[in-house]
């Protein structure tokens, strides 16, 4: 029978604090993605896995200290779990045979009295031998437990975290499998695969695998909630003629009109064209940004100087700035 204690390195009296970092740092060790094709580190990650089910539950871990549970999980009779306390305690059954014989079915009292067990009833005044029943297994559905829940990353670009999509995720027994990113997701946010995690002892349910989406920045999109916003830079004569230019989108491009004399920092509307999530659909926002030429244009410069209406002062005293 293996010792959970020494599949994981730890001693018996260890804190739950040292079984758990006890198994994080073999799990990273022995994750089959760092140790592809080797089907020896496979089944030692399945082993940890296994005595941590056990061992990283308070009361399942009791339960294996006292003997109750063997090491799959699995119930152990009142008399072995006696036995075996008494083994630990150095109470040896067969020295305490040689000094005072007894029969078996004396054991069972002594054993089922000492260590109070209940495994074992004896009718009390009886001379007959006692009759013995076996209780029911009050751990048998915790020691079928779910297996634990195994994490994953896994890292999209903006578009398709508006979009959604499929990706090809490869889980830490080799397997491969297409997981879909749902439209609207968020940077953070966890999808979880029920049945792909860790496998579970003594013929429980399979834990979960839980894939942790991370968005990529984008150049020029901010997401605020369910909307989106975008700063587009225009050229002067767009900003004070107005006129139909193409802005991209997450989900393609579109045509929208800039009203004559826009200013900078001016933001439209594009209603319904932020993120769907389920029922809820955001706004998408542009914010026009005037972009005057790198180089110098004379004839713009001529034009300005007889503009009548370009007094920076009155607007800025307009504005309460001055």
């Amino acid at each position: 029978m293996h010792d959970l204690y020494n599949i994981l390195g730890v001693r018996k009296g260890a804190s739950d604090a040292d079984v758990k970092k006890a198994y994080r740092t073999l799990a990273k060790k022995l994750h089959p993605d760092t140790n592809k094709d080797d089907k020896r580190v496979t089944e030692r990650f399945k082993e940890v896995t296994a005595a941590y089910n056990i061992l990283g539950d308070k009361s399942l871990r009791d339960k294996y200290d006292r003997g109750e549970i063997d090491a799959d999980g699995n119930q152990q009779s009142a008399f072995d779990a006696a036995a075996q306390n008494a083994r630990n305690q150095r109470a040896s059954a067969h020295r305490a045979r040689s000094k005072n014989p007894f029969d078996f079915e004396e054991a069972e009292d002594i054993f089922s009295d000492f260590f109070n067990f209940g495994g074992f009833k004896k009718k009390r005044g009886n001379t007959k031998k006692s009759e013995t029943k076996q209780k029911t297994n009050p751990y048998k559905e915790a020691g079928r437990r779910k297996g634990l829940d195994i994490n994953y990353t896994v890292t999209v670009g903006f578009e398709e975290s508006i979009t959604g999509g499929t990706r090809r995720l490869k889980l830490n027994d080799g397997r491969t499998i297409d997981i879909k990113i749902p439209e609207g997701i968020q940077d953070g946010q966890v999808v979880r695969l029920s049945g792909q995690g860790g496998p579970s002892i003594a013929g429980g349910e399979k834990g979960d695998a839980l894939v942790e989406v991370h968005v990529s920045d984008h150049t020029y999109y901010k997401r605020d909630g369910l909307d989106i916003h975008l700063e587009l830079p225009i050229s002067l004569d767009e900003a004070v003629l107005g006129g139909d230019i193409e802005v991209p989108t997450p989900k393609g491009r579109l045509t929208i009109r800039v009203p004559r004399n826009s200013s900078s920092g001016k933001r439209l509307r594009l209603k319904g064209k932020g993120v769907k999530k389920r029922d809820q659909l955001g706004n998408m926002y542009v914010s026009l940004k005037v972009m005057l030429p790198k180089t110098r244009d004379l004839e713009l410069e001529k034009a300005l100087k007889n503009w009548k209406g370009g007094n920076g002062s009155d607007l800025r005293k307009k504005s309460g700035l001055t």
